[in-house]
């Protein structure tokens, strides 16, 4: 077998344009070429490092659909391997982190619990002929083909690409990816080049720290910041400096430092910017000097002005950042605005081309707070408005709307059960409202049979806690499938068998003085003209919990409401995914006749 080097792209600072080009995302992970034949599945590093191993959920999958793509092969397909975090963005430390384990076990556990996906760009041969002589757009349309033939593969997707620049940017930068390729369409893939027919464009975050130790051993320069009156280190860099740049810097190191083996210790004077990738753990991702901030002092340079910095916000006017909204923990608008900008990929999707309610609490969560739903007249022209008659709606359909309300301290972002396009609900959803949350084992076990009864029906379901008391499961359907009376019958004939199997736990009494210590079965919420709290949504309490997507193994006795916070809820998504990944995918191969089956009877009776 012939290895081969992949084709490499050229950094730029700006894209190009024209109708020659197109522009696919960038992933944050490792270059791989896939080597799949009808005897064996294989994935090499850039480096010509074998990664079966470590990657045994790609080469299973690709080793159970040999036989439906056996009339390609054999292949050699360029990609990026990758843990997504969404469409747009890539985990890069877990897949640094399933790369370096070599116990079977665990990576098993990994493989199972946060799966790789390969991101296939490009293809090298095609049926065992060489292709790399062909135009870019004929090799796209090839692995096209290959990539509609695998409608099963969940771990071999395709790199989404397209010709309108500034859309692909606009999705990168909202899901803070790590940026785009732009290809020439009629260029061939010149094995081992790094061509300037491929062009990569970084989606950099930009971050401040002061000068602190030069090693003039590797010529490394390492930064410095404050978090709180703590000195830590932000991290290190060579590259981006010029020649006349770097000797003024060392020469200033040696004048002014303190030299300990070849390393010089300076005390914080000199600021400088730094664009990277990624800023954690005293380390940087790819670093490149930007330029010296004579501007600032060595005190400006904060742990948590460059949070701010690294989470890329939008050309959006911040007011009053140290606000307090919540008391204990004291957190404070920056906070909820670095909550919604790090959230808004996750949470973007389900508030898009949805009426939208907010609840505003411009004093904080103590004091008066109120309901809003019509556009003001002083909303930026970035937010959508939504005519209904004599009404003026809104919805929150991009990433400037979403930290533009949150500036306005909107916490709580509340949307219907369909989409403005179409009066029928594109979602069924069962509310769990236990009477307080010392009883939420109660919404925890009416979860279980729900989950229990959908799947006997083959219906796909979801789960979140409602981020106050109670749990709420989604069963995505395609809009149009059902009115809203055809889904009030399903839910209340849901609702009535939980309360007949368990009158003691459940009931669907409205009012509250006659549930007693029952947990209520909120099928009437779900109806035309009401409203429930968006998937990631912050809400109004003490703890300033959110509406939290979890994974159906997690509804155990463990689980309180309390769990999932401002504070925790990003570390979380990353580190386990999101939930409503198959959301959509779901709601596409839903098992609707099921729902109309028990519609039907229940209908006649």
């Amino acid at each position: 077998m012939h290895m081969h080097k992949p084709m490499l792209p050229t950094l730029v600072d700006q894209a190009p344009n024209g109708e020659e080009w197109i522009y696919e995302v960038k992933y944050d992970g490792f270059r791989a070429l896939l080597h799949w034949t009808k005897e064996a599945v294989d994935i090499w590093s850039r480096n010509e490092n074998k990664l079966n191993k470590q990657f045994p959920e790609i080469i299973q999958q690709c080793k159970q659909l040999t036989e439906t793509l056996s009339n390609y092969l054999p292949l050699w397909i360029d990609a990026e391997l990758t843990i997504l975090n969404t469409p747009f963005q890539a985990n890069f430390s877990l897949i640094q982190q399933r790369n370096r384990l070599r116990n079977k076990t665990a990576i098993h556990k990994l493989s199972v619990e946060r799966p790789a996906t390969l991101m296939c760009f490009d293809i090298i041969h095609y049926k065992g002929q060489d292709v790399v002589q062909l135009p870019l757009i004929e090799r796209k349309a090839l692995l096209d083909q290959i990539i509609h033939t695998l409608t099963h593969a969940t771990f071999i997707q395709q790199v989404p690409y397209e010709q309108d620049w500034h859309h692909l940017w606009k999705n990168v930068f909202t899901h803070l990816g790590e940026g785009v390729v732009a290809k020439r369409i009629h260029s061939q893939y010149d094995k081992g080049i790094r061509s300037k027919q491929w062009l990569k464009i970084k989606n950099w975050r930009t971050v401040n720290g002061f000068l602190s130790t030069y090693n003039s051993d590797n010529d490394y320069y390492t930064v410095g910041l404050y978090n709180g009156d703590t000195i830590e280190v932000l991290g290190s860099f060579k590259h981006g400096l010029s020649p006349e740049q770097h000797q003024t810097l060392k020469n200033f190191f040696y004048q002014h430092g303190i030299s300990t083996q070849h390393v010089y210790k300076m005390k914080p004077s000199v600021c400088v910017e730094i664009n990277c990738l990624q800023a954690k753990n005293n380390e940087l991702r790819e670093p490149f000097f930007g330029d010296f901030r004579f501007d600032l002092s060595p005190e400006a340079c904060t742990k948590e002005q460059n949070n701010w910095l690294l989470a890329l916000f939008p050309h959006v006017d911040i007011s009053n950042p140290d606000k307090k909204l919540w008391k204990i923990p004291a957190f404070q608008k920056r906070d909820l605005l670095l909550y919604l900008r790090e959230i808004a990929p996750y949470m973007l999707p389900h508030l898009q081309h949805k009426q939208l309610t907010i609840i505003r609490f411009p004093n904080g969560i103590e004091k008066e707070s109120f309901f809003q739903k019509h556009i003001p007249h002083y909303a930026p022209p970035y937010v959508t408005s939504i005519q209904i008659n004599e009404e003026t709606f809104m919805a929150c359909d991009n990433l400037e709307t979403l930290i533009w309300l949150g500036n306005q301290a909107a916490i709580e972002y509340h949307i219907p059960f369909e989409q403005l396009d179409q009066p029928l609900p594109n979602e069924i959803v069962f509310d769990l409202d236990p009477p307080n949350r010392n009883a939420f084992s109660l919404a925890v076990f009416a979860a279980q049979l729900l989950k229990q009864l959908f799947d006997e029906l083959h219906i796909q379901s979801f789960v979140k806690t409602s981020g106050n008391k109670g749990l709420q499961v989604h069963i995505p359907i395609t809009k149009g499938s059902f009115t809203y009376r055809e889904t009030r019958i399903f839910t209340a004939t849901i609702a009535q068998v939980l309360v007949q199997q368990h009158p003691e736990h459940f009931t669907i009494e409205r009012l509250k003085k006659k549930r007693g210590n029952r947990l209520y079965i909120d099928y009437v919420q779900h109806g035309e003209g009401k409203t429930l709290i968006a998937p990631y949504s912050p809400r109004a309490t003490k703890e300033a919990t959110v509406a939290t997507p979890l994974y159906w193994h997690e509804i155990t006795e463990d689980l309180s409401p309390t769990d999932f916070t401002i504070n925790n809820l990003l570390a979380r998504v990353k580190k386990y995914g999101c939930p409503l990944a198959t959301l959509e995918q779901a709601r596409a191969n839903q098992h609707t006749e099921a729902i109309q089956s028990i519609i039907e009877r229940c209908s006649s009776d």
